[in-house]
């Protein structure tokens, strides 16, 4: 078993990373919450017989566990989904050491993470990420939330886990599209952070899309770590170091945002989003050609996307970008790339050049 520590002082939580080690969850939960007797095991239709089974070996270990699933997909980040899970958490009474286990992908992560921020000001919670997307990315840092119907994620908090638990094994039958889909997010962790795992992507792309076991351990175990770095030195986004994740994320959500919810994989629209955003970045001088060519090469050879599919409005497409998190005063701004390994924020991007870039993505 690889773990990698979320250093946040009292809030300090493990990333254990096995596989096929189902059996060995109960004490996890044991360890990072001694004081914890019963949990709320949160699924989606997807994810239920992971849920059925996490629920089966947290009751073998002594614990209460309850059970509640929603419909899978995006549009379950909602407040109906939300109050639910309320009920849930109610009719099993719950109390303050009562857990949260998010057993899912990360709309599950998302939606249960919410839940447990808010029921009774606060409960514990664990990460038990089942899609690639999730086990790299959302379950790790703290970020919950629902959608609005006028854009993503606008309603949440941050409220850390008490342990995130990665077991490889549920990538096995992880369905092909969902699969690819979360590979956009480790791409994205080589662009921003570390070069070196940029070319290791190159080098290894076919190991890493035909899912082989050595590649995807290197895999989500780096972008675990990358992710916790950054969390640990910005982890409520007040410092403009956490903003570094988002590259690609403000076309992404306008993208996810204008095609309704579910048209596309959330890494779907990343891996656009971030074509958009190296074009970007290349329009204005900060980067060159071969900064593009090397990106989307490699996001060719992973089978994700880099146009949308549909030819979205551009002044749809503009209206919510300046609605995004990271917009001051309805300013768009930007996490660009300068070289590869490192980005950085910019707030003073020509509207013409973004309409621009927006326009040659959906002739494409």
């Amino acid at each position: 078993m690889e773990t990698v520590r979320v250093n946040l002082g009292s809030r300090s939580y493990d990333i254990a990373l096995a596989h096929g080690a189902t059996a060995d969850l109960g004490a996890f939960v044991r360890a990072a919450l001694p004081k914890t007797s019963t949990v709320l095991v949160v699924g989606d239709s997807n994810s239920r017989p992971h849920a059925e089974s996490i629920r089966t070996a947290l009751t073998r270990a002594g614990l209460r566990a309850g059970g509640a699933v929603v419909p899978a997909g995006e549009a379950s980040k909602c407040l109906d989904q939300l109050a639910a899970l309320y009920d849930a958490l109610y009719e099993l009474a719950a109390d303050r050491s009562t857990a949260v286990v998010a057993v899912g992908g990360g709309v599950i992560g998302d939606l249960a993470g919410f839940a447990a921020a808010t029921y009774n000001r606060g409960l514990p919670l664990v990460m038990v990420p089942t899609t690639l997307l999730s086990m790299v990315d959302s379950s790790v840092g703290g970020k919950t939330g629902i959608n609005h119907p006028k854009g993503k994620n606008l309603i949440g908090s941050f409220h850390q886990p008490a342990g995130v638990w990665i077991d490889l094994a549920f990538l096995d039958t992880l369905p092909a599209r969902e699969f690819i889909s979360g590979l956009a997010e480790v791409v994205k962790y080589g662009v921003i952070l570390d070069a070196d795992f940029f070319a290791y992507l190159e080098a290894h792309a076919h190991a890493v899309r035909t899912r082989d076991p050595g590649a995807l351990l290197r895999v989500v175990t780096r972008s675990c770590r990358l992710k916790a770095d950054v969390v640990e030195q910005d982890e409520y986004e007040r410092t403009g170091l956490r903003a570094v994740l988002n590259y690609g994320h403000t076309f992404a959500h306008a993208f996810e945002t204008c095609g309704g919810y579910g048209t596309l994989l959330h890494g779907e629209a990343v891996s656009i989003g971030m074509e958009c955003a190296a074009r970007l970045a290349r329009e204005i001088g900060l980067i060159g050609d071969e900064f593009v060519s090397r990106q989307t090469k490699l996001l060719d050879a992973l089978g994700l996307p880099t146009a949308p599919p549909v030819r979205w409005p551009i002044d749809d497409l503009i209206a919510v970008m300046r609605r995004d998190k990271k917009a001051v005063g309805g300013q768009m701004r930007f996490i660009l790339p300068t070289r590869m390994g490192e980005v950085k924020l910019f707030d003073d991007v020509p509207e013409p050049l973004v309409r621009a870039v927006l326009e040659s993505a959906v002739s494409r």
